[in-house]
């Protein structure tokens, strides 16, 4: 039986992904950048009786799919929020997708140290903090040579899913953005995800 907040929780999940679903600027870019989404979904639903996770950890796991299905609807180059963000501020490119690349930092750093305090892998909170960031860097690392496998297996088609803009340090830069959001998360959430932890 489903509590209030899973229910309030995938109502606004599903809700955010039909609406990415209808008339997506590209129907391939959708299914790409909606797969770990729907990835996590399913690990979240597996999970969810021997797992539990924390009620801050599933809000910013929301915010992420979110973040993900907003993309994969517009195109991360044409989100329309920061086309005029682009044009306000004088930018030479929409920068939604460095919005995306600090999250999939900030997000996995609070999954992971949900899982290695749960677990007690790492006792020491000074080794912690330094596997955490770590694990979060090859996940983006990860996820570019992802994107560059697809862009070398799909050609042109990808262009949309990499949303370089033209900018030649791109990749470099999307794992600076996901290493400082991990920093971030771990600055500004820890002693609040540990309250929470302490009343699992």
């Amino acid at each position: 039986m489903l509590n209030k907040g899973s229910l309030w929780w995938l109502s606004v999940y599903f809700i955010v992904l039909i609406w990415s679903a209808i008339a997506p600027k590209d129907l391939f870019t959708w299914f790409l950048e909606v797969i770990p989404a729907l990835i996590g979904l399913v690990v979240l639903a597996l999970t969810r009786k021997s797992f539990p996770l924390t009620p801050l950890l599933y809000v910013l796991l929301l915010m992420h799919c979110i973040i993900l299905m907003v993309g994969g609807h517009y195109t991360y180059a044409e989100v329309p929020l920061f086309d005029h963000l682009k044009h306000w501020l004088d930018l030479e490119r929409n920068n939604y997708d460095k919005l995306a690349h600090f999250i999939q930092g900030f997000v996995p750093a609070v999954l992971a140290r949900e899982i290695l305090i749960r677990k007690n892998v790492v006792p020491s909170s000074h080794w912690r903090n330094v596997i955490i960031l770590s694990l979060c860097l090859a996940f983006s690392a990860l996820y570019e040579l992802i994107e560059w496998q697809v862009a070398v297996a799909t050609g042109e088609s990808a262009d949309a899913f990499l949303g370089t803009q033209g900018y030649i340090w791109d990749t470099q830069s999307d794992m600076a953005l996901a290493l400082i959001g991990a920093i971030s998360a771990l600055v500004t959430l820890s002693y609040w995800h540990n309250r929470q932890l302490k009343q699992r």
